[in-house]
């Protein structure tokens, strides 16, 4: 069996980063997909409530 070495993905273009995260088994996608869902989410409330305090 081959091994592969270390991937970095922050040097890669956002359609090679969703290639090699399909490439990642289902709990593992599930997790990156939390993570994404969680930082918007955190970053939809902070626009809301700095428009909020401006009004």
């Amino acid at each position: 069996m081959r091994q592969v070495g270390e991937i970095t993905i922050g040097d890669k273009s956002l359609t090679e980063k969703v290639k090699l995260i399909a490439l990642l088994d289902e709990d593992e996608k599930n997790v990156v997909f939390k993570m994404i869902d969680a930082f918007l989410t955190k970053k939809k409330f902070k626009e809301f409530f700095e428009q909020q305090l401006a009004s």
